[in-house]
């Protein structure tokens, strides 16, 4: 595939590759880091014009905003650089020590991100969690001090309600919002998607591939005791055994195309709307060129009709409880 195949999107005024690729597993959460492979993955990814690259401070922590750096250095312009800020760390900087949405916060956090990629700008620059503690009006204010400095280009909310989202976008204009969303977690279908349709709000599904369960290839019971997603109601006990079921109807429906499940899972996600750009995570560049291949797959209206019926089969929370909890309703 050729950097021309690979479509662009919009979110906001912000213009980008039409899929995206996320970073976090190459440093955190799911396993060991991949530090070697998942550099090769933003490069080949690269290669191919998947030109959104997405981080956060708290993928490491911290690290992960320095290996994306040194991959994309002499590469710059050709990247829309997405990271996140939200979390208060200890002070090594190595435990999250809570929620943390104050100007004063935010402020930190951006420097040491803008240092760690070794850039001078962010192009889309997400708070990562609400903070019940501040008013959204409070973090976005700061959020857009930066924009005014030029160091940001676009602001970016995290798992927001859609209340939230309208307070944040009156505040100063939103360009994206990043949820999780894929086949089996569709909650933001409700309030939030027609929110972000009202107002010109781009929306970026992250874990489009259910963190890799709908692509058929991820077995629970083969994870890394560290691995972040035994953490997960879905992947653990019962519930994993009954979600194999589920994978099983993207298999076929992937059989028939001669795709394969990832494809099936991200071309149903790109197919919701032209303003949405899912970043699938990968640290393996055979993965990016896999991923790719969804924008050439076309689902006809009986693989929809079999794919949409999954969200109702699912076994289990999207994330656990502490996890949900920080999530804004």
């Amino acid at each position: 595939m050729s950097t021309s195949t690979i479509a662009r999107r919009r979110l906001g005024g912000l213009e980008t590759s039409a899929l995206g690729i996320g970073c976090m597993g190459i440093s955190f959460a799911y396993g060991p880091p991949a530090e070697e492979s998942g550099t090769e993955a933003i490069h080949r990814a690269l290669d191919l014009g998947v030109t959104m690259i997405d981080t956060a401070e708290i993928y490491g922590p911290l690290r992960n905003e320095e290996v994306v750096g040194a991959a994309i250095a002499g590469r710059r312009d050709e990247v829309q650089l997405a990271t996140k800020f939200g979390f208060s760390f200890t002070n090594d900087g190595k435990r999250i020590d809570g929620i943390d949405g104050s100007p004063a916060n935010a402020k930190r956090a951006l420097e040491g991100s803008l240092k760690r990629l070794g850039v001078d700008h962010i192009d889309l620059w997400y708070q990562h969690r609400v903070d019940p503690k501040v008013a959204i009006e409070e973090t976005v204010g700061a959020m857009a001090e930066a924009v005014a400095a030029g160091k940001v280009r676009f602001l970016g909310l995290s798992e927001a309600s859609a209340s939230t989202i309208r307070r944040a976008h009156a505040t100063h204009p939103i360009a994206a919002v990043q949820s999780e969303y894929s086949l089996w977690s569709r909650d933001v279908e409700d309030e939030v998607l027609p929110a972000l349709l009202e107002l010109g709000i781009g929306f970026v599904p992250y874990s489009p591939l259910g963190r890799g369960f709908l692509t058929g290839t991820v077995k629970p019971e083969a994870l890394s005791e560290n691995d972040f997603r035994l953490t997960l109601p879905r992947f653990t006990g019962d519930n994993a055994a009954r979600n194999a079921a589920i994978v099983e109807i993207v298999r076929s429906v992937a059989a028939k195309h001669g795709a394969t499940p990832a494809q099936v899972a991200l071309a149903w996600v790109l197919g919701r709307g032209e303003h949405l750009v899912p970043i699938p995570g990968t640290t393996k560049a055979a993965r990016v060129d896999e991923n790719a291949g969804a924008l050439e797959l076309h689902l006809d209206a009986d693989d929809l009709q079999r794919l949409d019926g999954i969200a109702t089969r699912v076994s289990g929370d999207r994330n656990s409880v502490a996890g949900l909890a920080t999530i804004d309703r």
